[in-house]
């Protein structure tokens, strides 16, 4: 299997998953972002995992701008959006796809 299968399929996964889990409680709660804070913030666990997340999603959002300067990777910017939006799960595979997708294409165009 390709490695940019890979990326795909764990973007997809990363894409789902996490809202499965999310949208019972909008469609429960709507968005009631005090109640959303409460309960991520309930114990030391979900704290730990909640900075966790945020921390890793902060990392890849730098180093996302950070690579750009290297490697100019085309719509970059829907990975710091899935990042955002959906989370690391999502944000990292995607960014490492569109990234295979550019070398793939910068190896073509130099005729290797």
């Amino acid at each position: 299997m390709r490695i940019k299968t890979v990326y795909f399929i764990l973007f997809i996964i990363g894409s789902i998953v996490p809202y499965y889990f999310f949208l019972p409680f909008i469609i429960k709660h709507g968005l009631d972002f005090k109640l959303l804070i409460s309960e991520l913030s309930a114990n030391n666990i979900s704290l730990f995992f909640g900075f966790d997340v945020i921390i890793s999603a902060l990392a890849l959002i730098i180093y996302i701008l950070y690579d750009q300067n290297k490697i100019k990777v085309r719509f970059y910017g829907l990975a710091i959006i899935a990042t955002l939006t959906i989370g690391v799960s999502s944000g990292l595979p995607l960014y490492l796809l569109l990234k295979e997708r550019t070398k793939d294409f910068l190896r073509k165009l130099n005729g290797n």
